[in-house]
């Protein structure tokens, strides 16, 4: 009989914002931090378009540059467990845009097992809607919110259009997260394995 592995429960806050944006998710702990990465892309409501670190212990992971030394190391290679192991913290950076400069705190709250009826990553809770992208980082959000949240000011008209129409800061956008979570959870899912040839001929 096979063991499932084990199953963190991680809390992710983005920093420096009000109001208050925080996912909690369950991930596989052996995840591979370039998974992880899609995984609080879409739980977070990003869309992917600029580069990505994590942070832990004095070193970062994400996509090295063949042509800077001293880069990030490979997050491809490297999991959610061997960070936990090799530098013993409980909360771990991801930086998402370095232009402007998200910084998500992803704490580590606990170390489980799983549903054996469940496929992961799964979203557990979820508040605040993620800023637009491109937005200008914590400060540009908060003139954002600013300029949406008051019909008077020069810039109004001009944000609303450009983020598509209403805006709720407050409201996570629950019935989008989830679909693509569940679609990577697919994606990544173990597949049963084939039977071998002597076995299929003693059926």
């Amino acid at each position: 009989m096979t063991t499932r592995p084990a199953i963190a429960r991680l809390k992710v806050t983005l920093e420096d914002v009000e109001p208050a944006v925080m996912r909690r998710l369950d991930v596989p702990l052996r995840i591979r931090l370039d998974r992880l990465h899609l995984v609080l892309q879409a739980a977070m409501g990003w869309t992917n378009s600029h580069l990505y670190e994590f942070r832990a212990g004095g070193a970062g992971w994400g996509v090295p540059d063949p042509d800077f030394e001293g880069g990030p190391l490979p997050a491809a290679k490297t999991t959610l467990f061997d960070i936990i192991e090799d530098t013993g913290a409980r909360t771990i950076h991801y930086l998402y845009d370095f232009g402007d400069g998200w910084d998500h705190a992803v704490r580590i709250e606990r170390i489980g097992e799983p549903d054996p009826q469940a496929l992961y990553p799964q979203l557990v809770a979820a508040t605040g809607r993620c800023p637009p992208e491109d937005v200008g980082g914590p400060w540009g959000y908060a003139e954002f919110l600013a300029a949406i949240a008051d019909p008077a000011h020069e810039e109004h008209e001009h944000m609303l259009t450009w983020c598509g129409g209403a805006f709720d800061p407050n409201s996570p956008d629950v019935e989008q997260i989830a679909p693509e979570l569940d679609r990577l959870a697919r994606r990544w899912a173990p597949r049963p394995r084939k039977p071998r040839i002597a076995e299929a001929l003693r059926r």
